[in-house]
């Protein structure tokens, strides 16, 4: 009886977090992390672990597709963890691997439009790993409804690390001036990254840290962050609508500083005026009759 009433109550609560979703992210970035203790707890193999994780991810792919996100970055396997021991990282490969497959062929993905694509260096995968990620784009390389980034391989101090030597070789060829470096200078050389920056980074298993995860996209739009415990497997839609709420939260947050930073400019900008005495007609605007300037409640108080 108890746990039907959590779950009752679950229910109406996660309702409530949709009826308040009023914008979502168009990019939302996720760092997968909690498989591999979400094992141990369970008393299941790691691969069990990384399993769970991936029946969570196809889920969140569809929540995000459902609420409108146009484009979802996943860390499945980054540059540190090919330090692992070699019975996880290669079972780790091998789930990688079936998954990319599987998830390409599923019907649902084509409904929905779907496009694959893997970012990072991933020439430093195993062939099979390489092979499904050529069959995965391959697959849904006609689509442009939703995109789905696998990073693997990856790691974004690398990838900063790689631009710049490709610019500094440009330069020493001649090809560039220095000077002349842009924004987009380096977004054309980031030909491995995203389509647009990210909007909302989610990381679970109970960490505060982004560990370097599209530096460029996310830390340059100054994307929000939402941390919870729950590990990956354990990740439910009442997790990611909390997240979506602190996208909307910190969005409300900047819009409301970029409002008052815009009243402080037209404040100073008054300052100036009156101390070189334009302001006097503006003011006397104020003392004119209500039936010339059609009297009416001001908006702003």
């Amino acid at each position: 009886m108890l746990q039907r009433l959590r779950g009752l109550t679950r229910r109406l609560y996660e309702r409530v977090l949709e009826r308040e979703v009023a914008g979502v992210p168009a990019h939302v970035a996720v760092i997968q992390d909690g498989n591999r203790r979400y094992a141990r707890e369970h008393g299941e193999e790691t691969t069990d672990g990384h399993r769970a994780g991936a029946d969570t991810t196809e889920r969140v792919l569809e929540w995000c597709a459902d609420l409108g996100v146009e484009e979802l970055t996943l860390y499945a396997f980054s540059t540190e963890n090919f330090e692992r021991p070699p019975e996880e990282r290669e079972a780790l490969f091998d789930l990688i691997a079936e998954k990319l497959r599987t998830f390409a062929d599923r019907p649902e993905v084509h409904d929905r439009g779907v496009r694959i694509r893997a970012i990072g260096e991933t020439e430093r995968l195993p062939q099979r790993v390489r092979e499904a990620v050529a069959y995965a784009e391959g697959r849904t390389d006609d689509h442009d409804a939703f995109r789905l980034n696998v990073a693997l391989a990856y790691g974004g101090r690398a990838e900063l690390l790689g631009v710049a030597r490709d610019v500094a070789r440009s330069a020493a060829a001649g090809e560039c001036d220095p000077g002349d470096v842009t924004v987009e200078t380096i977004e054309d050389r980031l030909t491995t990254g995203p389509t647009r920056d990210v909007d909302l980074i989610i990381r679970t298993g109970g960490a505060e840290r982004t560990s370097n995860f599209l530096p460029w996209h996310a830390n340059g739009n100054e994307a929000a962050v939402y941390f919870c415990a729950p590990y990956w497997p354990e990740f439910s839609r009442i997790d990611f609508l909390r997240a979506i709420r602190t996208y909307e939260s910190r969005r409300e947050s900047w819009r409301k500083s970029r409002a008052q930073r815009a009243a402080a400019l037209v404040r100073a900008a008054g300052d100036d005026l009156e101390g070189s005495g334009g302001v006097a007609g503006i003011r006397s605007l104020d003392r004119s009759d209500p039936e010339d300037s059609g009297d009416h409640d001001a908006p702003l108080g």
